[in-house]
Parts: structure tokens; C-alpha cells; sequence
């Protein structure tokens, strides 16, 4: 099987976010940078993936230029010093570690969160990319199908997809849950360290309510917002968002609560009010549940919650990587089919030819009748003819041996001077 498949990452695993956030793409530097390499190196093919924890681009192309990608992609980010950045980045030389790699990466078991849905999304969307660019050719369109079918298995036969197995995307979880029978509820997301920027991520690919951040620092605020549909409110206006709220969720650092019983009892609660408190120490004092429709949920329930969802899900980590193992098993056998199409075709044409030229002798004087029947007959036996090299090639190539058959159809029957205009077809 030819390495026609390699990629180049920078992940969380192996770079610090300093570096990351330097290296990662918008859509529209996805976009100007998958173009960017198919002017430079002819890549016909290529996926190019970028999210805060990872950068990474697979391409299909018969010589190895992975080095040659990571400095254009340095570059085109502003960075001069490239070679102080290469050990950031892992490189997958042979298709057999770059579809294995893409398939850990697409069913969530590279995320920092196991199972985390939200990067087999975004690889989906750069796939949407490459296609919008024709830049998704047979192979990776191939491979993408294969994958999805592979994640589609994984959702309904393993438990890898269930529950919320991170604190803040539990906060997410039970905010929808709580939520359910509230037309469009309105969310509060009170401070924005590290803890409420990843609720806000994650908030951010739910469409369930309306989404309120609240900062100390009004200009945090206004970048976490930037790009998506949420409001921005000032600190100050504390009291009078919590009374608008239906779920305030509040990662405040700081010494005392700031949610306070006081407070609650002062702007009244009508219906319900849930408080989602995942600070330490907390920012919620406890006996704001003794007001009547208020309730309150501290981080310690949440952690119980994402512990057992992910226990569940590191359990079936065998089962996803069997599927995996199933998927990569029958793209391999297409894939070295791939390779000798261009073979099959060629044998095809050379018979076809034949065929042609010999009918051309002998339907000058036939009936029009008689030269349909002529040529239904001949179209047959150079099928019959096709049939049987045609299962030796495909038999050949899954023992690894093609070659040397392509060689001895090559030579029978000259198909260097056949075109192939059908390759990747079989």
C-alpha cells in the first residue's frame, strides 16, 4: 500500500497554549491556508483541522512534504523563528499512523475530555471546508464516510458518548436538564476564569437558551463573546441580571459568597431559580436554598456527576477502539484496491479498444439489428475476459503482493499507452 496519507499535529499533548493560540486558524485562515498549499505543492487533497487544543493538517500527496507544511503554516501565522517551533509538532509520515491518528482524533479519544463530542464536530466542519474548496477528493471522501459510520457505531452500541464527564460541560448538562419546560431560558454565566470560559465553550454549541456573561473585567467578557450570540453585561449589574436569570452559573473567585441570601430574598423569586455554584471557595451561600423556588447546585455534585460519566466512558474505550480497528481494516483493503485501479482501468480501455476496432471491420455490412446483437455480445465476453484479472488484482493486493501482477498486465498488454480515466473508480 502507497503513503499517499500524512498529517502534521500540534496538540495539548505536546505544545503549551502560548503556543497553540499562536499557531491556531480562523475558518478563513483554514480556508486561505488549504489554498495556499495546493498552489505550492499541488495537494489535491487535504483536511485541515484547528480548535484551541489542536492544529493539524492531512494531506494526500506521493512525496513526504510534512516539514516542508509546518514552516508555511508557521509563517503564514506571523512566525519567523520556525525551527524553535518543529518539536512542538508531532509528524505522521506513514497512512497507516495518519488514518489511525484521524480516527483517534474524530471519535473523541484525543480530547481532553474522553468522548467529548465537540471535536468530531469540528473535524466534520473542516470536511465541509474541504469539500466547498474540492479540495476532499476520493481518498479523504472515503475515509470521512468511514469514519462517521465508525462514530455512528460508537454512539449506538458503546457507552462513549454518555453523560457530561467534565465538570463544566455538566454544568451545561444539567442547566439544559433543569430548563426543559422554560421557553428559551435565560442564562446567566457569572465570572469567566478558566472554569466559566470553558462553560462558555461549551455553551456555546447549544442553541437551548439565551446565553448572559458577567465579568469583573468587562473586556474578558467582551472577548469570550466575540463570535458568538451572547450578551454582555456589566458587573455592576449584578442584581438585576440574577433576577432576569432562570440559572445562574457562577465560577466567581472570591473570598465570600456573592450570591447571598440577601440578595435573593430582596429581587424574590417567582417561579424557579437554579444556582449553579462551581467556585472554590463558593460564591453561592448555602442557605439561599431555604428561599422557596430557589435551588443550588455545588461543584461537588457536579464532579460526582462527570465522574461516573467518565468512568463509564474510559470503560468502553476497548469496545471504541475495536471499531476502530474494524473501520481501518476495510478503508486499508479499499485503499490498496486504490492503488491498482488505475491498472484495471487501463486493462479495461486495452480490451475496449480491441473490441472497437474489430467491430469496425466486420458491421459494414450488417443489419442495424444484427450489430446490436453483435455488440451486446462482445461487450459481454470483454467483461467475461475482465472478470477473472480483476479478482486476482483485488486478491493480490490485500496479500501486499499487486505488484508484480501490474507489472505482467502492464507488459501483456502495453497499457503504458492506455489512459486511465477513471482512477480511484474500483
Amino acid at each position: 500500500m502507497k503513503n499517499i496519507f500524512k498529517a502534521l499535529s500540534l496538540s495539548y499533548k505536546s505544545a503549551p497554549l502560548a503556543v497553540r493560540e499562536q499557531v491556531a486558524l480562523t475558518e478563513e485562515e483554514i480556508k486561505n491556508f488549504s489554498l495556499k498549499i495546493r498552489d505550492l505543492f499541488g495537494i489535491q487533497e487535504s483536511l485541515v483541522v484547528s480548535t484551541c487544543n489542536r492544529t493539524e493538517v492531512y494531506y494526500v500527496a506521493e512525496q513526504n512534504i510534512t516539514a516542508e507544511l509546518i514552516k508555511v503554516l508557521l509563517i503564514e501565522k506571523g512566525i519567523i523563528n520556525t525551527e524553535l517551533y518543529f518539536d512542538y509538532f508531532q509528524q505522521l509520515n506513514t497512512q497507516a499512523e495518519a488514518v489511525q491518528h484521524l480516527f483517534e482524533v474524530a471519535t473523541g479519544l484525543h480530547s481532553k475530555v474522553v468522548g467529548d463530542l465537540q471535536i468530531p464536530n469540528q473535524v466534520k466542519q473542516s470536511y465541509q471546508i474541504a469539500a466547498d474548496l474540492n479540495m476532499a477528493g476520493p481518498f479523504l471522501h472515503r475515509l470521512m464516510h468511514t469514519i462517521f459510520f465508525a462514530n455512528k457505531r460508537v454512539a449506538q452500541e458503546t457507552s462513549f458518548r454518555d453523560g457530561a464527564a467534565s465538570t463544566s460541560y455538566a454544568a451545561v448538562a444539567l442547566t439544559e436538564e433543569v430548563t426543559r419546560n422554560i421557553n428559551n431560558p435565560k442564562v446567566l454565566i457569572l465570572g469567566l476564569g478558566e472554569i466559566g470560559i470553558d462553560v462558555c465553550k461549551n455553551m456555546a454549541d447549544q442553541e437551548f437558551a439565551e446565553i448572559t456573561v458577567m465579568n469583573r473585567t468587562r473586556a474578558k467578557a467582551e472577548k469570550i463573546a466575540t463570535g458568538r450570540n451572547f450578551r454582555i453585561a456589566d458587573f455592576s449589574t449584578l442584581e438585576r441580571e440574577v433576577k432576569r436569570a432562570d440559572v445562574i452559573i457562577s465560577s466567581v473567585m472570591i473570598d465570600k459568597p456573592i450570591v447571598t441570601k440577601e440578595l435573593i430574598e430582596r429581587i424574590g423569586i417567582l417561579t424557579f431559580k437554579y444556582f449553579i455554584d462551581l467556585s472554590v471557595p463558593r460564591s453561592v451561600e448555602d442557605n439561599v436554598e431555604e428561599i422557596p423556588g430557589a435551588l443550588v447546585y455545588n461543584i461537588d455534585s457536579l464532579r460526582e456527576r462527570a465522574d461516573e460519566a467518565l468512568k463509564s466512558r474510559l470503560a468502553s474505550i476497548p469496545h471504541v477502539e475495536r471499531i476502530i480497528a474494524e473501520a481501518i481494516v476495510g478503508f486499508d483493503d479499499w485503499s490498496k484496491e486504490m492503488v491498482v485501479s488505475p491498472t484495471i482501468n487501463k486493462l479495461k480501455n486495452a480490451l475496449e479498444q480491441i473490441r472497437k476496432e474489430e467491430m469496425a471491420r466486420h458491421l459494414k455490412n450488417l443489419s442495424p439489428e444484427e450489430s446490436e446483437k453483435i455488440e451486446k455480445i462482445t461487450m459481454g465476453i470483454v467483461q467475461k475476459i475482465m472478470k477473472l484479472p480483476v479478482i486476482q488484482l483485488k486478491a493480490a493486493c490485500k496479500r501486499g503482493d499487486a505488484d508484480q501482477l501490474v507489472d505482467v498486465l502492464n507488459e501483456l498488454f502495453d497499457l503504458e499507452k492506455q489512459p486511465d480515466n477513471s482512477a480511484y473508480s474500483h
